[in-house]
């Protein structure tokens, strides 16, 4: 017998994947990939409990919730119901792959108030298309029971009723497992975070075209929208200025002070003289140009061009996202 662990790497999951091998069934820790969350931390976990691992890249089919969740967002752009379901549905269909003949996870009821009280966690399970093989060994003996328990492939007694927002009873039930090398909880999907929303969905509503690179800038640096059709990206520090280069698109421009030390500005999307002289401006500002009051700006297409120094918060402030 063997499951397969939709897997987060956090506390929960782990438990549950060690409550259903303690019953002698084989488990896969699965975890889905995308850029909004990735798969370092579950790695860790899984290694950390000698439990097979296998991360599976979902970026394409995960866009299409993102932009358009049937159920809804969260508190953000999280859709975290059709999140949950779409990563079941796709266990679903590696169950014959891996062999494998049920799904469990870490939920626990009324954990998260929105997306794991009992008709959401009962939504989920329908919108997978297989409600009847999705175990969740933490809370399992206050939900209804599935094909593993009615079959005996697990047994229900030996599953747990947990419940609330504490993890107190985690805790202990980790202790009794020799499980101490755990993540502190943490939501661990940028989707949930108020500045990457706000920008995700700036982006969409800008209607470009996705790319993995959009997304990557999207966690860094300052953002400007200074048109429906234009975007500014400042780096913040010698880190940020080397990837913001490095993901710039072909017909993307770089700007920079000549003369002094600051920011690697990104513009992008569909500019003109004026974004450009904006684009200029607002690195100017941004540089440390001890005092002076004009600037050459050097950009990637081999031009120069020499701006004024402005105060960046006064004139720019109202195009930050």
């Amino acid at each position: 017998m063997k499951a397969l662990s939709v897997f987060s790497g956090g506390l929960d999951s782990a438990l549950a994947a060690q409550v259903i091998r303690d019953q002698g069934i084989d488990v896969l820790a699965i975890f889905f990939e995308t850029p909004f969350f990735t798969p370092e931390k579950a790695k860790k976990s899984a290694y950390n409990i000698n439990l097979p691992f296998k991360s599976i890249e979902i970026t394409e089919r995960h866009m299409e919730i993102v932009k358009n969740p049937p159920s809804g967002y969260g508190g953000n752009m999280n859709p975290c119901i059709d999140c949950h379901a779409l990563m079941f549905k796709i266990a679903g269909e590696l169950m014959e792959q891996e062999q494998a003949s049920f799904i469990i996870t870490g939920e626990v009821l009324g954990q998260r108030p929105m997306s794991q009280n009992y008709n959401s966690l009962r939504r989920v399970s329908r919108l997978s298309g297989i409600p009847d093989f999705i175990l969740r060994p933490l809370s399992a003996k206050l939900l209804p029971k599935t094909i593993p328990e009615i079959e005996g492939w697990v047994n229900r007694d030996l599953l747990f009723g947990f419940q609330g927002r504490s993890r107190k009873p985690q805790m202990n039930l980790a202790r009794e497992m020799n499980i101490t090398d755990y993540p502190s909880p943490a939501g661990g999907c940028l989707l949930t975070e108020v500045v990457f929303s706000r920008r995700l969905k700036d982006l969409l509503n800008s209607g470009m075209e996705l790319s993995d690179n959009h997304i990557k800038l999207l966690k860094t640096g300052r953002h400007f929208r200074i048109s429906p059709t234009v975007k500014i990206v400042v780096g913040r520090n010698q880190s940020e200025n080397e990837l913001i280069a490095e993901l710039k698109a072909t017909h993307d421009l770089i700007l920079a002070a000549a003369d002094f030390p600051g920011p690697t500005v990104l513009l992008s999307g569909i500019f003109n003289d004026e974004d450009i002289k904006t684009a200029a401006m607002i690195t100017a500002s941004y540089s440390n140009t001890h005092g002076v009051s004009y600037c050459n700006i050097k950009i990637s297409n081999g031009s120069n061009y020499n701006t004024e120094i402005i105060n960046s918060k006064n004139e720019f402030c109202n195009m930050l996202i």
